[in-house]
């Protein structure tokens, strides 16, 4: 009985965490086109799924990636379309 116990709460847990990430998305996605921290809360949302959910930490590791290239991405991607070197 007590193992049944258990893995109702983590089924519940797993429910709650789901229901309250995706509701984040959702928000997040519809805040890209209406005002509000968009950038903000889809990453909320995704950290709050990575708890439970390895596909959400994939894709939360993912955009962390694209995060830190970003900046560098852009510097590179300027200086090929300048005609410029890098070191200059």
């Amino acid at each position: 009985m007590k193992f049944l116990e258990g893995k109702s709460l983590r089924v519940a847990k797993k429910f709650f965490v789901a229901i309250i990430g995706f509701t984040l998305l959702i928000v997040g996605a519809a805040m890209i086109v209406l005002p509000g921290p968009a950038l903000i809360v889809i990453p909320l949302g995704l950290a709050i799924l990575a708890t439970e959910f390895l596909w959400a930490r994939r894709v939360l590791k993912r955009l962390k990636n694209i995060l830190k290239e970003g900046p560098e991405k852009i510097h590179r991607r300027e200086t090929l379309f300048s005609g410029r070197k890098e070191g200059r």
